[in-house]
């Protein structure tokens, strides 16, 4: 998923409300902040294989370091306990955290075909094939992404202009992306995936920014 990852980002807003949503874009994207920087060193791949799903081209044949479930279990403590600086209720705050890092997983888990390794060297290999349908893709991840918006719009008004445009340019960048993926051409090599992907890095700083012109409810 892309726009759906977004989504509890947004949603888990009036949950945290002191969080950044910088921070809580960064820990619901943090395995594919990390994928491609994984990606460019060898140490995971990927194969362009048109027809692979109907949503997307991309095989992922070998990504455990960021995309198993015991790795996904070990990224979301570390995220967790590295942002628990100024927490005002530590526990409640990494376990919100840690579940929104890991919320990563259970989502690819929905979309991809089986091919989420449970851990590093495992021949169990899992997922459920949302992309194997572009309708059901679109419904499904497109009430979540349109669910999250809602949530925080309604927990979060802007306090100027610059809440309201920042934060919109962003949503419609992720929804753009999001729903051109099935309609576009496949990516010219997986270097070119590697070193698009390390754009992902701006979503966080986008939406620290929108944020800071926002006041959440019940801060």
């Amino acid at each position: 998923m892309f726009a759906g990852h977004a989504a509890v980002a947004l949603a888990a807003k009036p949950l945290l409300p002191r969080r950044s949503l910088g921070v809580l874009f960064a820990a619901t994207y943090l395995i594919d902040l990390i994928w491609p920087v994984f990606l460019l060193l060898g140490w995971e791949r990927v194969e362009i294989e048109p027809g692979n799903t109907a949503f997307t081209p991309l095989a992922f044949v070998h990504y455990p370091w960021t995309h198993s479930l015991l790795t996904v279990a070990a990224w979301s403590l570390l995220f967790s306990l590295a942002a628990m600086k100024g927490a005002v209720k530590p526990v409640r705050d990494l376990l919100l955290l840690a579940s929104i890092v890991a919320s990563h997983w259970v989502l690819d888990l929905l979309s991809h075909r089986p091919d989420l390794p449970l851990a590093p060297g495992g021949s169990a290999l899992l997922g459920l094939g949302l992309w194997d349908s572009v309708p059901a893709t679109l419904i499904v991840e497109g009430g979540l992404f349109l669910t999250g918006i809602l949530i925080y719009v309604r927990s979060t008004p802007s306090r100027d202009r610059t809440g309201i445009l920042a934060l919109w340019s962003l949503l419609i960048l992720i929804g753009g992306i999001w729903v051109s993926g099935p309609f576009s051409p496949p990516p010219p090599s997986a270097g070119a995936i590697g070193a698009v992907g390390l754009m992902m890095w701006l979503l966080p700083v986008w939406a620290w920014w929108a944020d800071r012109h926002r006041a959440p409810r019940g801060a």
